[in-house]
């Protein structure tokens, strides 16, 4: 049964992993936090739903910015200082965000301001973050780790914004960025802690890359990437199950015209998808045991295709033959087997990412997985909104997650050396 079981091995035998990972854990709870209460406090400022949305774009362009010459920082310089710097500027944004509400800030472009400069700290820490990992850890033990930030992730995002409604409600925003602010320096204390981790060159620790960081070092990371099949085949299986199976964009319309709910339903089908993340993490103990990764990242995809189909199919079932009432549970059981599916993918891309990455490219190669992270979901929202404008939104959940599937089927039948990607001997 323990074999079973989320694989805790990673924070059992390495301190500074330990460390790294309490402060990643605590320091996502509030990041969140502080999303939900920046929304919040806009929407309070301005009574406007398009001025809230104006805040992921705000934190989108310097996240996609950053998080590519970020990269190349942290190929260049030591991970721990480059990790330092950029997690100093992220907690002066916490900062910035407690002043600004203690001092009653009318204005919103300063909530956009600090947003903006919080995403491209972002950029910066968790580029520098993730190649630290396998710095510290046994290539054997990357598939727990990755598990072991899947869980956290998805609790913060469980947590994050339930604790800043409470606190919002109960004792003002002012109150609800000061937790952030506190949360954050758990993160501070475990990149304080680490020992210099300089960029390793030929197997040879220190030397960094050949050139400074700039835009010819991002496109050495990238022409990197176009030559080396199985690091990019986990960019592609992102992107395919991002922007052709998205359902941000249509729960809002689901919730209200077809399930009789609204904010509420939408928080619960959206909470459904983490919800099946961290149980699927929680059974994680198996996957360090899988060596063809590859079929791993390919099945799992499928997984989410096949959950958003079937949840598409709920939607178009409702009107009739189900009630909305049960309807709303069999459609949240959908959505939880699509998130573990995709927490399960995740473990396999990063793995795959992390280990098939020569240690000079791996903060690039970081860099551009936060981009396609946070770009991929942006594109889907907008085909998934266009295409229910003329579809309807069943329709389209279910198009989508078929063509979710036969896409991952034909990219794994065109790249069939990533099928046979053995983690014992992790090749590009």
């Amino acid at each position: 049964m323990a074999g079973l079981l989320l694989d805790l091995t990673p924070l059992r035998v390495e301190p500074a992993y330990r460390r790294l990972y309490a402060g990643f854990a605590l320091s996502g709870v509030g990041a969140q936090l502080a999303a939900t209460a920046i929304g919040l406090q806009v929407y309070d400022l301005s009574r406007s739903t398009a001025a809230v949305g104006l805040v992921g774009l705000c934190a989108l362009v310097p996240l996609v910015v950053m998080g590519l010459y970020g990269g190349a920082l942290v190929d260049h310089h030591d991970r721990r200082t480059v990790a330092i710097v950029g997690a100093v500027v992220l907690w002066a944004a916490s900062i910035g965000n407690i002043v600004q509400s203690f001092l009653d800030n009318r204005h919103v472009w300063v909530l956009y301001l600090l947003a903006g400069v919080s995403s491209a700290a972002f950029g910066v820490v968790n580029p520098a973050r993730a190649a630290i990992y396998p710095r510290l850890l046994a290539p054997e033990l990357l598939p727990a780790a990755n598990a072991l930030s899947i869980v956290a992730m998805n609790l913060a995002f469980l947590g994050g914004p339930f604790l800043a409604g409470i606190l919002v409600d109960l004792v003002g925003f002012t109150a609800a960025y000061a937790l952030d602010a506190a949360m954050f320096t758990a993160a501070m204390w475990g990149l304080w802690r680490l020992p210099p981790i300089p960029p390793e060159h030929d197997g040879e620790p220190g030397t960094g890359p050949s050139r400074p960081p700039g835009l010819r070092a991002v496109w050495d990371g990238l022409a990197f990437l176009g030559t080396r099949p199985n690091v990019r085949m986990t960019f592609l299986a992102d992107l395919v199950a991002m922007v052709l199976a998205q359902p941000r964009a249509l729960l809002p319309a689901i919730a209200a015209l077809v399930l009789g709910g609204g904010a509420r339903t939408v928080g619960l089908l959206g909470t459904a998808v983490a919800v099946g993340g961290v149980v699927a993490m929680l059974a994680s103990g198996p996957l360090g045991r899988i060596r063809r990764q590859g079929i791993a990242v390919v099945v799992s995809v499928i997984g989410w295709g096949a959950g958003f189909a079937a949840f598409g199919a709920i939607v178009l079932a409702v009107p009739e033959r189900l009630d909305p009432g049960p309807a709303l549970w069999w459609a949240c059981a959908a959505m939880a087997v699509a998130g573990a599916s995709d927490a399960v993918s995740a473990v396999f891309r990063v793995t795959i990412l992390q280990a098939a990455t020569p240690d000079h490219l791996r903060g690039r190669l970081q860099g551009v997985f936060v981009v396609v992270v946070a770009g991929g979901p942006r594109l889907g929202e907008m085909l998934s909104g266009a295409v229910a404008s003329v579809l309807g939104e069943g329709r389209t959940a279910v198009l989508g997650g078929l063509a979710c599937i036969g896409a991952i089927v034909a990219l794994g039948v065109w790249q069939r050396g990533f099928l046979r990607y053995d983690s014992r001997h992790p090749t590009p």
